[in-house]
């Protein structure tokens, strides 16, 4: 009887210290445990993976300048850097990256048997809906991803305008009068919202520059606004030209809305959506 009472007491200090049956049972095949060091795929994984299958997230989700994410879903998950020694020390079977992956973190994951999965800025919801389906694909979760799809596909058939309606011209004007160009997920985001891209409809390419008197000599309908209001650094999208233009609108877009594609479409469609009504009413 005394053996039985101390072998108990030692028994719950080691499922204290060493975590319960279900911390350290090995990794199901079919859904590998993941590290995310890209906040686009992030957000993907963030709704698709299982429970502890997502075993941390970038940084960059954990910060409200740069991510994609809603800060109270983000912070559900452990965030990293990217160093090689976090990833190790959290035993991921997968590491989900972005293509500037330096060669050096890829070869040294690689030297410890695990998988890096790279993935681009997605330029369409089309090129979207590919990474969804590839990131559940090598998640095990095929049927998440295809009901994200499904809820990104909604998303924009709710935001799209009526049949035969004239569309809209917009610019996206950023910090310092930097805009997108043809071929990038916010263009063709607004094609499908009922916008045409007025920086595009001007040979401007993707961060190409638009001077304020090309913009008042021939103004677009809407202007959305896509700066960080937590910051005064930008005179140009302050400017009283902007509110003397009487037949030409501005509205706030999130930044955060403009490069990753999965979930942050149904967010970026609604608030389109919103816009153009207001524009056609």
């Amino acid at each position: 009887m005394a053996a039985l009472a101390l072998l108990c007491p030692l028994a719950l200090l080691c499922l204290a210290a060493c975590g319960s049956p279900l911390d350290t049972a090995p990794a199901d095949s079919a859904h590998p445990t993941i590290v995310s060091l890209n906040p686009c795929s992030d957000a993907v994984l963030a709704q698709i993976a299982g429970p502890r299958q997502l075993l941390a997230i970038s940084a960059w989700s954990h910060d409200p300048a740069a991510s994609s994410m809603d800060m109270a879903d983000a912070r559900r998950f452990r965030s990293v850097s990217g160093s090689v020694e976090e990833v190790l020390a959290l035993r991921p079977d997968l590491v989900v990256a972005g293509t500037f992956m330096p060669p050096s973190t890829r070869a040294a994951l690689a030297d410890q048997h695990i998988r890096v999965v790279q993935i681009g800025i997605a330029t369409s919801v089309a090129e979207s809906r590919d990474q969804v389906s590839q990131l559940a694909r090598i998640a095990g979760r095929a049927a998440q991803g295809r009901a994200l799809n499904a809820r990104i596909d909604a998303a924009l058939a709710r935001a799209a305008p009526p049949a035969g309606t004239a569309p809209v011209s917009a610019v996206v004007w950023q910090s310092g009068g930097i805009v997108p160009g043809q071929g990038t997920l916010i263009a063709d985001l607004l094609r499908r919202t009922g916008f045409t891209l007025f920086s595009a409809e001007r040979g401007l390419k993707q961060a190409d520059f638009l001077p304020l008197e090309q913009m008042l000599a021939n103004p677009p309908q809407v202007i959305l606004v896509a700066s960080n209001q937590r910051s005064n650094e930008d005179r140009l999208l302050g400017h009283p030209a902007l509110a003397a233009l009487k037949d030409t609108r501005r509205a706030r877009l999130d930044p955060a809305l403009l490069w990753c594609g999965g979930p942050t479409i149904i967010r970026a469609a609604q608030r389109l959506g919103e816009v153009r009504r207001t524009i056609g009413a």
